[in-house]
């Protein structure tokens, strides 16, 4: 009779988004029998409401910016009159075609990662889930609650997700008032748009929506927009933002938000009233980790509701794992399926390596674009990290003047004695390509000089990677 060890091992993996898909597939090409519940599409949050149709609305906003700043590089768009007399062509963005487009690369994109799935020998079971125990999922798969599935597991992998936290003060209705889910079913730009909150979703969003022609407000609670980022690169986005005509109100709190009858108004703490035809809220998100029974099967949380996880993503309970936003890490879609391929790896017994954040490069999808990777500089300069900084402006890089670039910048930060790259920061157009070869330089703990010493295009912009490198170099 086969033990324990020899048999198939099952798997129920909770949720199917980036974390949840990676483990199932991952779980199928080790040999397990894997299930996946998926309450929504595959691909969940992120690839439906979040990451896949926010990213297509940015690249929309980047084509119309595009347009717009031709003009410097001494292109001019002109129609013809009858008379051909020539006449000034106005660019115009259509909001409802873009919005059927993006949801249409969504949907696009979950049937290719449930294809892929498939292909692999995955189950693929379409309804909510719920942990009994720890060796056991029910899943409503019936409408209002009366058909189940039970699933036994020899491993979980719970990847819910999180979703746009909400204020009392502030309800969305999904018409004038929005989260960022309900962005998609407007038909026209706003006339003026309210964000609160100026964090990386309430940036990138501003920056959207400004580049398509909507007046914006942004309104932050802090002294600078992005307070968690390099400040430096924040001081290029909000004065990028101010100069392309948004209205930045740093330091305000929006204590409401009230829809009136042709618009909304937010009133902040200080009495102060923002009047526009539209609100967005981003001012955070919350896991959806409540009733999935997860207490009761012994798997530790916060107080805010995350899921605790270690660095192969295992949970309190041994035979659990996590991934993705529902837990303690950092909220990165990268980062839920490293999680969800290390958490199936460990649970499988194969080779697995800890997953390191601070290797872990990302990205905001402003215009500029910041990517960052590795320690930061406000870490080097409380002691954490033992570094120097090198910085470099892009409006010295011979190709950012030819292609009319004239914010960013290449920062570095060398380990102080070893030149060992340890961190950085780009803030360029396409920061989050240009970002890879820093994250090659931190992964492997390459010294400032073996960067310095690979060859680069000239002229390209990643030339400042290796400028900055240079100007860091260790005298022997």
């Amino acid at each position: 009779m086969a033990n324990e060890f020899e048999r198939i091992q099952r798997v129920v993996v909770v949720g199917g988004g980036p974390g949840g898909y990676e483990a199932a597939l991952a779980g199928a090409q080790l040999g397990a029998e894997v299930t996946l519940v998926e309450r929504g599409g595959v691909g969940g949050a992120a690839v439906m409401t979040d990451v896949v149709p926010s990213k297509s609305l940015i690249a929309t906003a980047e084509a119309a910016s595009a347009i717009g700043g031709a003009g410097d590089l001494g292109v001019q768009f002109f129609g013809r009159t009858p008379e051909g007399r020539p006449l000034r062509v106005e660019t115009a963005v259509n909001l409802a075609a873009v919005n059927k487009r993006l949801l249409g690369l969504a949907r696009q994109q979950s049937e290719d990662m449930r294809t892929a799935l498939v292909r692999a020998g995955v189950r693929i079971v379409n309804g909510q889930g719920r942990l009994d125990g720890d060796r056991r999922v029910v899943v409503s798969t019936g409408r209002g609650g009366t058909d189940f599935d039970e699933l036994e597991a020899d491993t979980i992998v719970v990847a819910v997700g999180a979703r746009p936290r909400r204020l009392d003060s502030a309800q969305p209705d999904g018409e004038r008032i929005l989260t960022w889910t309900q962005l998609y079913d407007l038909q026209a730009i706003p006339e003026h748009l309210i964000v609160v909150g100026s964090g990386v979703t309430g940036a990138e969003f501003a920056s959207a929506y400004r580049a398509l022609g909507a007046k914006v407000t942004l309104i932050s609670s802090r002294d600078q927009v992005l307070p968690g980022e390099d400040a430096d690169a924040a001081e290029v986005i909000e004065r990028v933002f101010t100069r392309n005509g948004m209205t930045v109100l740093n330091r305000s709190r929006a204590e409401s938000v009230v829809r009136t009858e042709d618009g909304v108004v937010a009133t902040l703490t200080d009495g102060r009233t923002v009047e526009g035809s539209h609100c967005l809220m981003a001012v955070g998100s919350i896991p959806n980790t409540e009733d999935l029974g997860l207490a009761e099967a012994g798997v530790q949380l916060t107080e805010s509701g995350h899921i605790r996880v270690n660095r192969v993503a295992r949970t309190s309970v041994p035979n659990i794992y996590a991934a993705g936003d529902c837990t303690t890490s950092m909220p990165l879609a990268s980062i839920a399926s490293m999680q969800g391929r290390t958490a199936m790896m460990h649970a499988m017994g194969d080779a697995v390596h800890p997953i390191e954040l601070r290797n872990v490069a990302a990205n905001i999808f402003t215009q500029p674009e910041i990517a960052t990777v590795g320690w930061t500089q406000r870490q080097i300069e409380d002691g954490i990290a033992q570094g120097e900084i090198y910085k470099i402006a892009l409006a010295s890089n011979p190709r950012a003047k030819m292609i009319g670039i004239k914010d960013g910048f290449v920062k570095l930060f060398a380990r102080t004695g070893s030149g060992t790259v340890i961190g950085g920061v780009i803030v360029a157009p396409k920061a989050s390509e240009l970002i890879f070869p820093l994250a090659l330089a931190v992964e492997h703990r390459l010294n400032v000089d073996q960067v310095a010493s690979a060859f680069t295009v000239y002229p390209s912009l990643s030339g400042s990677i290796v400028d900055a490198a240079r100007a860091m170099h260790i005298v022997s």
